[in-house]
Protein backbone atom coordinates (compact mmCIF):
# COMPACT_ATOMS: atom_id res chain seq x y z
CA UNK A 1 0.00 0.00 0.00
CA UNK A 2 1.35 3.54 -0.56
CA UNK A 3 -0.04 6.64 0.85
CA UNK A 4 0.17 9.98 -1.58
CA UNK A 5 -0.45 13.43 -0.21
CA UNK A 6 -0.43 16.46 -2.59
CA UNK A 7 0.10 20.17 -1.44
CA UNK A 8 1.50 23.10 -3.16
CA UNK A 9 -1.61 24.17 -5.06
CA UNK A 10 -2.88 27.92 -4.89
CA UNK A 11 -4.10 30.89 -7.26
CA UNK A 12 -1.83 32.25 -9.48
CA UNK A 13 -1.55 34.68 -12.58
CA UNK A 14 -1.46 33.73 -16.00
CA UNK A 15 2.47 33.59 -17.13
CA UNK A 16 3.20 32.45 -13.22
CA UNK A 17 4.62 29.61 -11.86
CA UNK A 18 3.92 27.30 -9.23
CA UNK A 19 5.14 23.68 -8.12
CA UNK A 20 3.32 20.88 -6.50
CA UNK A 21 4.67 18.25 -4.49
CA UNK A 22 3.51 14.71 -3.72
CA UNK A 23 4.76 13.44 -0.44
CA UNK A 24 4.23 9.08 -0.59
CA UNK A 25 4.97 6.59 2.15
CA UNK A 26 4.14 3.05 2.79
CA UNK A 27 6.06 0.72 0.95
CA UNK A 28 9.03 1.02 -1.62
CA UNK A 29 8.66 4.47 -3.36
CA UNK A 30 11.35 4.00 -5.96
CA UNK A 31 10.23 0.95 -7.22
CA UNK A 32 7.16 2.76 -8.40
CA UNK A 33 6.54 5.01 -11.63
CA UNK A 34 4.82 7.85 -10.72
CA UNK A 35 2.58 10.43 -12.83
CA UNK A 36 0.44 13.53 -12.65
CA UNK A 37 -2.82 14.23 -13.58
CA UNK A 38 -5.52 16.69 -13.36
CA UNK A 39 -9.30 16.89 -13.69
CA UNK A 40 -11.11 20.37 -14.35
CA UNK A 41 -14.79 21.05 -13.34
CA UNK A 42 -16.92 19.23 -16.18
CA UNK A 43 -14.28 17.24 -17.39
CA UNK A 44 -12.21 13.87 -17.74
CA UNK A 45 -9.19 12.92 -15.58
CA UNK A 46 -6.43 13.57 -18.19
CA UNK A 47 -2.72 12.78 -18.43
CA UNK A 48 -0.27 15.81 -17.64
CA UNK A 49 3.29 14.14 -16.53
CA UNK A 50 4.86 11.14 -15.55
CA UNK A 51 8.35 9.50 -14.41
CA UNK A 52 9.96 6.21 -14.29
CA UNK A 53 11.50 4.67 -11.03
CA UNK A 54 14.88 6.00 -11.36
CA UNK A 55 13.86 9.24 -12.91
CA UNK A 56 15.75 8.55 -16.36
CA UNK A 57 12.83 8.90 -18.46
CA UNK A 58 9.64 11.41 -18.32
CA UNK A 59 6.69 11.70 -20.26
CA UNK A 60 4.66 14.96 -20.84
CA UNK A 61 1.17 16.06 -22.67
CA UNK A 62 1.58 17.83 -25.71
CA UNK A 63 -0.74 20.66 -23.56
CA UNK A 64 2.16 21.01 -21.12
CA UNK A 65 5.52 19.95 -23.17
CA UNK A 66 8.22 23.15 -22.39
CA UNK A 67 6.30 24.49 -19.26
CA UNK A 68 5.57 21.92 -16.83
CA UNK A 69 8.57 19.14 -15.70
CA UNK A 70 8.08 16.32 -13.52
CA UNK A 71 11.16 15.08 -10.93
CA UNK A 72 11.01 12.60 -8.02
CA UNK A 73 13.75 12.93 -5.15
CA UNK A 74 13.63 9.48 -4.15
CA UNK A 75 16.01 9.87 -1.07
CA UNK A 76 12.97 11.97 0.03
CA UNK A 77 9.57 9.85 -1.15
CA UNK A 78 8.55 13.23 -2.99
CA UNK A 79 7.65 13.30 -6.57
CA UNK A 80 7.49 17.63 -7.76
CA UNK A 81 5.43 18.95 -11.13
CA UNK A 82 6.98 22.06 -11.81
CA UNK A 83 4.58 24.34 -13.72
CA UNK A 84 5.70 27.81 -15.55
CA UNK A 85 4.18 29.90 -18.09
CA UNK A 86 0.53 28.86 -16.65
CA UNK A 87 -2.45 29.42 -18.33
CA UNK A 88 -6.43 29.63 -17.63
CA UNK A 89 -7.27 26.20 -18.94
CA UNK A 90 -4.32 24.71 -16.69
CA UNK A 91 -6.96 25.20 -13.73
CA UNK A 92 -7.77 22.09 -12.20
CA UNK A 93 -7.57 19.67 -9.51
CA UNK A 94 -3.86 17.92 -9.96
CA UNK A 95 -3.05 14.54 -8.57
CA UNK A 96 -0.69 12.29 -8.31
CA UNK A 97 -0.79 8.20 -8.66
CA UNK A 98 1.77 5.72 -8.48
CA UNK A 99 2.06 2.58 -10.73
CA UNK A 100 4.18 -0.44 -11.28
CA UNK A 101 6.94 0.70 -14.35
CA UNK A 102 5.05 1.24 -17.92
CA UNK A 103 2.72 3.11 -16.71
CA UNK A 104 3.12 5.89 -18.75
CA UNK A 105 0.32 7.93 -19.44
CA UNK A 106 -2.13 5.11 -18.99
CA UNK A 107 -4.47 6.49 -16.27
CA UNK A 108 -5.94 2.84 -15.52
CA UNK A 109 -2.60 1.74 -14.89
CA UNK A 110 -2.01 3.25 -12.08
CA UNK A 111 -2.64 1.85 -8.50
CA UNK A 112 -2.20 4.30 -5.57
CA UNK A 113 -3.63 7.85 -6.00
CA UNK A 114 -3.75 11.20 -3.52
CA UNK A 115 -6.32 13.51 -2.64
CA UNK A 116 -5.56 16.31 -5.43
CA UNK A 117 -4.39 19.60 -4.91
CA UNK A 118 -6.35 22.92 -6.73
CA UNK A 119 -4.36 24.42 -9.18
CA UNK A 120 -6.31 28.17 -10.39
CA UNK A 121 -4.86 29.95 -13.05
CA UNK A 122 -6.43 33.82 -13.13
CA UNK A 123 -6.48 35.88 -16.05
Amino acid sequence: QVQLVESGGGLVQAGGSLRVSCAASGRTFESYAMGWFRQAPGKEREFVASISWSGSSTYYADSVKGRFTISRDNAKNTVYLQMSNLKPEDTAVYYCAAGPGGSYYYLHKYEYWGQGTQVTVSS
